[in-house]
């Protein structure tokens, strides 16, 4: 039985759809991020399945109980909040203790629960200090407890580590994963960043428009993206524009404006179709030797645009004919001197590891009608 099961969720402000007919099966114990842009109604669809918003069509049904007409507090769904949302005037202890005192547990349940979920999160000398005097990841690890306190069925989380600096968030990222799983809690966690769904989820569902365009493994979505829109939201990638113009032996063949290029075909494209070729920048080799592709591998030729460090690695982008985007590749930052702009240089890469995405080209401009004046 699925922990969350939701089926064509359907949410509108006005006339415009913020969730468009979703659906989503998760799993018990299972972590999966909803990643996508600011207004792909990520938020909106925690926020459903909370119970503090309705749904305008769909169902939600948690461990098998149909909650979609169940208000928040009915629905024993733990939530933390993207500024925590803490009780300022209560020490921690109290933090924790306050969903369990709401729902009349006894006393010595209360105790021994806060007990377990300060345990946790590592925080048990900190019972009876005051919000104020802890730290930004501390605050988080309380608001992580108070929301598993009381055992609840599923945790909700929106986005409750970006107010945390770069270094601690990081360290965070692992600790609340580990925390979670500890528990045995399945969740939902709410992300525009695609390194934190990566490095924290079983799956990961990269949201557009309120839909879903790829539900899958943290693996699977950034070596495999099926869509366009996943290939530029996770990751870097380099990219080309192309146009089918054969194919045989499960391979396409792909003409670009920079040459001939082969890519799997996992899909029937025939000759003549528009399509984005794309493939991951780490993947991609750099030489000046002139002997030809090997078999099994794609190689282009193109001049070094620029090239920009980051510490552990560079990046060299290419320039590409007419207004297309430079193209990217990742090379380690210790190895070698790095390429000079204007220098042309080989790009090579497994064939096998080329993606290739139809596009609709952009329809003609309409002709303008003729205005003919009476009497004419």
């Amino acid at each position: 039985m699925s922990a969350l099961q939701l089926q064509g969720i359907v949410k509108r402000y006005g006339a415009q759809p913020v969730v468009d007919g979703l659906d989503l099966s998760i799993a018990s114990g299972e972590f999966v991020s909803l990643l996508g842009p600011s207004g792909c109604g990520k938020t909106t669809l925690l926020r459903i399945v909370a119970g503090l918003s309705d749904c305008d069509a769909g169902r939600v049904t948690v461990g098998g109980v149909d909650m979609t007409a169940l208000p928040a507090h009915r629905r024993n769904i733990g939530v933390v909040f993207q500024s925590y949302a803490l009780f300022p005037h209560l020490p921690v202890g109290e933090n924790i203790a306050f969903g369990l005192k709401a729902r009349g547990t006894p006393r010595g349940e209360i105790a021994a629960s806060v007990k377990a979920a300060l345990a946790s999160v590592q925080l048990q000398a900190l019972a009876d200090r005051p919000i104020s005097a802890l730290s930004g990841g501390q605050q988080q690890r309380v608001a992580v407890a108070r929301a598993i306190a009381t055992r609840p069925r599923l945790v909700l989380l929106d986005e409750p580590l970006s107010a945390l600096d770069r270094k601690l968030r990081e360290t965070m990222q692992i600790e609340l994963r580990q925390m979670l799983r500890d528990a045995g809690m399945t969740a939902i966690f709410v992300t525009h960043d695609q390194d934190e769904a990566l490095v924290m989820s079983d799956r990961v569902a990269v949201m557009n428009r309120g839909r879903i365009e790829q539900l899958d493994t943290p693996e699977a979505i950034y070596a495999r993206p099926r869509t366009p829109f996943a290939l530029n939201f996770v990751g870097l990638s380099a990219q080309l524009p192309g146009r089918v113009i054969g194919g045989e032996h499960g391979l396409l063949a792909i003409a670009t404006a920079c040459g001939t290029l082969r890519a799997p075909a996992d899909a029937r494209l025939p000759a003549g179709t528009p399509v984005l070729v794309g493939v991951r920048p780490e993947l991609i080799g750099l030489s000046t030797d002139d002997a030809p592709a090997t078999d099994g591998m794609n190689r282009l030729w193109l001049p070094v645009g620029q090239t920009v460090y980051r510490g552990a690695n560079r990046l060299v982008y290419f320039d590409l004919p007419g207004d297309a985007a430079p193209l990217p590749v990742e090379m380690p930052a210790h190895t070698g001197v790095a390429p000079q702009p204007g220098q042309r240089m080989a790009l090579s890469w497994p064939v096998a590891d080329t993606l290739v995405f139809a596009v609709e080209e952009p329809a003609p401009p309409r002709a303008a009608a003729l205005s003919v004046p009476a009497g004419v």
